[in-house]
């Protein structure tokens, strides 16, 4: 295999977040002004797959930085069950590279009949998803022809993070924001031998995390199952060894990505705790470990925007694990770009 559509877009990121920022930075602005005068109550997300992810990271961006309680719905609530809500002084935001799953597209209608205002961040500005919203903030990805979502996820995570930022007045936020497009563009780094190895000839392994990193590994264990056939499950470092520990043997691996804040010193006791039993940690900090094999990800300047870098660097060794393994990350078996569920 020559070339794959998730490297060009991958590669594409950069520009991609340049191309957001710019159109959506006066709207931004305005619809955070709206939201801070309006003082919701609580804030609501409808989401399914690597969009639940961002959605994941959402949450914990808006609790730290707004002091406001973030649940995600089931789409279901409303396309299955029709069950009605109470979201009156709600904010729901939709989160949907497409638009078009019927489940997301009827509890976004749904959410709105319950009192919700309703925001979405869709990369078809033409979706029925973006024409219900009250308002649209569009991803501005561009076409992502990879069934493996990268640079729409990434964009994602970014105009989640990019509304807070102003509607919390979070200048540092927003400055760290502002110069992401450039860090991603320079980030190259290869994986360590160690660690390619590693993922090329698992067949499971733990990814864990912690605040800002847990939403991180939730969609790098996604990534690892659709694009390479790994069974990889996500944990916070606060409950992997609640149970989950269990299942670790001599050589298992548990990749871990390192969080950049409170939670640094605990996760790592944590990785130390798992190696005690065996495990094979693999590391994506913004430094290299003195002990387990690491890959390097960009330092973003603020806690809250270098876990986006290290997932962008993430995805090289995930596409690179997948053609490594036989695998096409274009076109996976058993799925589709659109889940249409109902």
């Amino acid at each position: 295999m020559t070339g794959t559509f998730m490297a060009a877009e991958i590669t594409e990121t950069g520009q991609a977040l340049r191309r957001q920022l710019d159109a959506n930075r006066d709207a931004t602005k305005k619809l955070a002004a709206e939201l801070r005068a309006g003082e919701p109550a609580f804030v609501a997300t409808i989401a399914r797959g690597s969009s639940d992810h961002a959605a994941l990271f959402l949450k914990h961006v808006v609790e730290l930085k707004l002091g406001l309680a973030c649940a995600s719905l089931g789409p279901s609530i409303a396309s299955l069950y029709h069950a009605p809500l109470r979201l009156s002084r709600a904010v729901a935001i939709t989160i949907s590279q497409s638009g078009r799953s019927p489940d997301i597209v009827a509890m976004q209608h749904s959410a709105k009949a319950a009192g919700a205002t309703a925001i979405a961040l869709v990369n078809d500005e033409n979706s029925p998803a973006a024409l219900d919203a009250d308002a649209l903030l569009a991803l501005h990805a561009g076409v992502e022809r990879s069934v493996a979502a990268t640079k729409s996820m990434i964009a994602s995570l970014v105009a989640g993070a990019s509304l807070v930022a102003d509607w919390s007045e979070d200048a540092e936020l927003a400055a760290a924001l502002e110069t992401l497009p450039t860090v991603l563009d320079a980030t190259h780094a290869a994986a360590p031998p160690a660690i390619e190895d590693a993922l090329a000839t698992t067949t499971s392994l733990f990814v864990i995390g912690r605040g800002a990193t847990f939403a991180v590994a939730m969609e790098a264990a996604l990534k690892l199952k659709e694009t390479s056939a790994i069974h990889a499950e996500a944990f916070s470092s606060a409950e992997v060894l609640h149970g989950p520990a269990g299942v670790v043997t001599p050589g298992f691996p548990v990749l871990g990505f390192a969080p950049g804040d409170a939670a640094r010193d605990g996760f790592f006791e944590t990785v130390d705790r798992l190696a005690s039993f065996g495990a094979a940690p693999l590391i994506v900090d913004v430094e290299r470990h003195a002990q387990w094999p690491t890959l390097v990800a960009p330092d973003a300047g603020h806690p809250m925007v270098t876990p986006i870098a290290a997932l962008h660097t993430f995805y090289r060794l995930a596409e690179a694990t997948s053609r490594r393994r036989g695998r096409n990350p274009d076109d996976p078996p058993h799925l589709l770009k659109v889940t249409r569920t109902v």
